[in-house]
């Protein structure tokens, strides 16, 4: 007996500078666009923006700490009331450019570094989340985490993100980017790993733009999850 098709949404991280953004929104139902803070500009973020809207992509904010040098992807020692004006502002700037070519913003997905720290710190969490609260749109995370415990208490519409080319732990954390091992690079790795997670109930999976194989990428995965009779479907 065929197992009955589920939808999961496939989502991109682009704006942010890298050549493949075209060629991705071919691929993803959904794509979480740079604020201009971790990286990107103007020219780009609008490019991006106006792709997205020819192929009918949903798009959202992906605001991160204003840190170019490491892409967004170090610690930072803010406050939660400082993370909540940052994603705030970024977001802001982004819809303002979203709208002069006809696109809303659908989402928030923090990038980097501050994705990482909401899921383990209080404070920083609490800042997401009381951003989220005042502009009540979906917030895309990890599943499993203080974000979105804090999330689901405030009534946020929380979706589980999961990485098809990332390596886990067996408790559930992604291994960082400092370890040797953290990308799965294997033939059929990435291809097991996204079905894996699909099975598992994350409501989207990302490809990471900034990857050079990240068309390539979305490829695989998007053959993995069709064999398997998943419809790709934005969550929108």
């Amino acid at each position: 007996m065929s197992r009955p098709i589920r939808a999961i949404d496939l989502n991109a991280d682009l704006g942010e500078g890298f050549p493949h953004d075209v060629e991705l929104l071919d691929r993803v139902t959904s794509a979480s666009i740079c604020c201009g803070a971790h990286a990107g500009d103007g020219e780009t973020i609008l490019r991006t923006l106006r792709a997205a809207r020819v192929r009918g992509v949903i798009v959202g904010a992906h605001p991160g700490y204003a840190d170019r040098e490491s892409f967004g992807r170090r610690d930072q020692a803010l406050g939660g009331i400082e993370v909540e004006r940052l994603i705030l502002d970024q977001f802001a700037r982004l819809a303002a450019i979203a709208s002069g070519v006809g696109l809303t913003l659908r989402f928030v997905k923090p990038h980097g570094a501050l994705y990482n720290q909401a899921q383990h710190s209080v404070d920083i969490a609490g800042g997401v989340v009381r951003a989220l609260g005042q502009l009540l749109l979906p917030l895309l995370g990890p599943p499993g985490t203080i974000l979105e415990s804090l999330a689901r208490e405030r009534g946020i519409s929380y979706l589980g993100e999961g990485f098809p080319d990332r390596r886990y732990r067996p408790d559930g954390k992604l291994v960082p980017r400092t370890e040797p091992d953290a990308i799965l690079s294997a033939p059929g790795e990435m291809e097991t790993q996204a079905v894996r997670l699909a099975e598992q109930g994350v409501a989207t999976l990302c490809i990471h733009g900034d990857d050079p194989h990240a068309v390539e990428n979305a490829d695989r995965v998007r053959s993995a999850l069709l064999q398997q009779r998943f419809a790709l479907q934005s969550f929108a």
